[in-house]
C-alpha cells in the first residue's frame, strides 16, 4: 500500500549536492585557507574552524560576491534536482521535504535559491548564518557552546545532534509520517537513521557509498537495532529512479 504522507529527509553536503559546501568555497577562492582547515580539522569543532575560515577571507579581502559564485557554480547535479521537484509534483503521496545539515543557512539557502528548489522545503534546520554590514558571512553552531548541550550518546557532533532534530520535527508535524525516506552519506547522518522505523511501509535511508554513514552502518547498524531499509546509491540519477519507482 503506497503512502498517503512521505517524509523525505535530505542532509546537503555530498547528499543533495555533489560537494562539501565548507570546503570547496575556499578552494575555489583562498587554497591557503583550505589547506589550513585541512590541518586544523582534528584539532577544532568544525563549525568554529569554518567560522574562524570565514573571517581571515574576509581580513584578507574576500569578498562576499566570490562565497556566492563559488556556491552557484558548485557541482548540483541535475537529476537531483529534477528527482526534487518531481517528488513535490506528484499528487500522491503527499510529499514533505525536509533539509537537516551540518552546513549553514546562508550556503543552503543560496545554492537552493539558484536552483529554484528553496520553496519546496517545509523546514531547513542548519547552523545559523547572515551576513554583516561589511560582507562578512558570520556563522555559529546550531547549539551554542555557551548554553545547554544536546546529549547524543551515539557521536553527533556538538553544533547539532540530527537525531534529536529529526525527532523534534516529528513533533512539529503531526500526525506521524506514513513513510520516511532519509538521504545522506557522512557518519554524521548515523544518528537520525536509528530513529526510523520497520513498519508496513517500511522507513528507507538512501545511503551514498563510500562515505562515513555506510562504514557505520555495516559496524554499528548491527549492534543499535537500525530497523529501516538501506537503499545505496553513487550518482545523483540513481536517487531519481529510486522515487520515480517508489515514490509514485
Amino acid at each position: 500500500m503506497a503512502p498517503k504522507r512521505l517524509l523525505v529527509v535530505y542532509d546537503f553536503d555530498w547528499s543533495m549536492a555533489d560537494q562539501d559546501t565548507d570546503r570547496y568555497i575556499f578552494e575555489v577562492n583562498d587554497i591557503e585557507l583550505r589547506r589550513r582547515m585541512e590541518d586544523l580539522e582534528d584539532r577544532m569543532q568544525w563549525t568554529d574552524l569554518v567560522a574562524m575560515s570565514l573571517r581571515e577571507f574576509h581580513e584578507r579581502g574576500g569578498t562576499r560576491e566570490q562565497i556566492e559564485s563559488a556556491l552557484k557554480n558548485m557541482p548540483f547535479h541535475p537529476a537531483m534536482v529534477r528527482a526534487l521537484k518531481g517528488l513535490k509534483q506528484a499528487a500522491d503521496p503527499e510529499t514533505t521535504l525536509f533539509c537537516l545539515s551540518n552546513a549553514n543557512s546562508v550556503f543552503i539557502s543560496t545554492i537552493l535559491q539558484d536552483k529554484g528548489l528553496v520553496e519546496l522545503f517545509t523546514e531547513i534546520v542548519t547552523n545559523p548564518a547572515e551576513w554583516d554590514e561589511s560582507g562578512l558571512l558570520e556563522l555559529r553552531r546550531r547549539v551554542d557552546p555557551a548554553g545547554v548541550q544536546h546529549g547524543c550518546k551515539v557521536g553527533c557532533s556538538a553544533n547539532m545532534c540530527k537525531g534529536e532534530e529529526l525527532k523534534a520535527f516529528f513533533e512539529r508535524h503531526k500526525p506521524e509520517f506514513d513513510q520516511v525516506i532519509y538521504v545522506g552519506d557522512g557518519g554524521n547522518d548515523y544518528c537520525p537513521t536509528l530513529r526510523l522505523r520497520r513498519h508496513v511501509r517500511q522507513d528507507t535511508v538512501l545511503c551514498r557509498r563510500q562515505k562515513g554513514l555506510e562504514k557505520r552502518i555495516e559496524t554499528e547498524g548491527p549492534k543499535d537495532g537500525l530497523q529501516c531499509q538501506v537503499v545505496k546509491w553513487t550518482q545523483a540519477w540513481e536517487v531519481e529512479e529510486y522515487y520515480k519507482a517508489n515514490c509514485s
